[in-house]
């Protein structure tokens, strides 16, 4: 099938486009009151999440609003270790929780991989579900979290501040900690190879917590077991070259570690300025980011200088994926968000050849 758009591959491809493609991390989601109402609909959470017209119907309301590059998946990162049988559930205001954590080496020895296919089969139905809705019309990205956020939450419980377990076992036991990050890059990597294979054209690995990390700690602990992943992905299908993102939450630090692991794209957060990210990465990769989310809660002319701001910083030249630093806010106007697309696509063509 023939994509009408494929600015968002092409970018991270490093090729030439006609405006700096731009998607959102959360698009699909609270802000939004379609979105709401099929929640509501669904009755929980994670019934949404299997149920594939549901989710289909949320990946896709987005586009319907704002002329977006590409679709991603409505899934959740907890996905992976919801099927190893943790007992995941979700607490009004304090997030996703774990009934049964995984704190000891007996326990991390008991876990085994899920199999995609057969355990995640409602995240592959519904990718190629979305799919086939999309008939073409942009690209589907599929995503997981990284094995150390993962991990994060499997140690802890849950949400976390401080990650007093996760890295108890880290300085205390490395070895188990080390075993649990091999199973789950085992088992990312077969999900997002399962995501490839239902039809997703793009993937992304969200490591949210790895800036919580010291510098040793991050290379060894997240940085290397992305680097596997990426290295074990399917990078061409139906065609095509399938690119991976790799996200780092406060990992503009490591910018460079992070470029030399074989992505195609880097996501870059708001703290990290976009023209020094490009000087220091050079060809190596493509930069995807980084509006600070609250910047849309600012007024239309804040949000048009902010995106005037990042566009002049990257530069002119192909290798620039738009995106927000972090996931959109429930609380956002959704003219804000408008006012932020239009922005973007006024301002970015200049700094195209076409």
């Amino acid at each position: 099938m023939t994509l009408e758009n494929d600015r968002f591959l092409r970018a991270l491809a490093r090729q030439d486009v006609d405006r700096t493609p731009v998607w959102m991390m959360r698009q699909a989601g609270r802000y939004l009151p379609e979105y709401l109402r099929v929640r509501k609909q669904a009755g929980s959470f994670m019934d949404l999440c299997r149920n594939r017209d549901m989710a289909c119907e949320v990946t896709l309301q987005p586009l319907e609003r704002f002329d977006l590059d590409a679709a991603i998946l409505f899934s959740d990162i907890l996905t992976i270790p919801d099927a190893m049988d943790l007992g995941l559930y979700f607490v009004q205001g304090e997030g996703p929780m774990f009934k049964r954590p995984v704190r000891d080496a007996a326990a991390i020895n008991a876990l085994k991989a899920p199999d995609a296919e057969r355990d995640l089969d409602y995240v592959m139905n519904a990718v190629s579900t979305i799919r086939r809705e999309l008939n073409g019309r942009v690209p589907l990205i599929g995503f997981s979290g990284s094995p150390w956020t993962l991990a994060t939450y499997m140690v802890e419980g849950g949400p976390s501040k401080d990650f007093r377990h996760v890295k108890g076992l880290l300085y205390g036991d490395p070895a188990a900690l080390h075993q649990l990050l091999e199973t789950l890059a085992t088992a990312v990597t077969d999900y997002l190879n399962a995501q490839i294979r239902a039809g997703a054209q793009a993937v992304q690995i969200f490591d949210t917590w790895g800036g919580a990390l010291s510098t040793p700690a991050y290379k060894a602990f997240s940085l290397a077991y992305m680097e596997k992943i990426v290295r074990g992905l399917i990078r061409e299908h139906d065609g095509r070259r399938v690119p991976v993102i790799v996200f780092t939450k406060n990992g503009g630090q490591w910018l460079e570690s992070i470029a030399d692991i074989g992505a195609d794209g880097v996501g870059l957060d708001w703290t990290t300025e976009m023209g020094d990210a490009r000087a220091r990465v050079g060809d190596r990769v493509a930069l995807q980011g980084n509006l600070d989310p609250s910047a849309l809660f600012g007024s239309p002319k804040v949000i048009r200088d902010e995106v005037a701001r990042i566009l002049e910083s990257y530069g002119p030249g192909n290798g620039h994926v738009f995106n927000l630093g972090h996931g959109i806010s429930q609380f956002t106007p959704i003219e804000n968000v408008q006012a932020f697309i239009e922005a973007l696509h006024e301002l970015s063509p200049q700094y195209h050849r076409g």
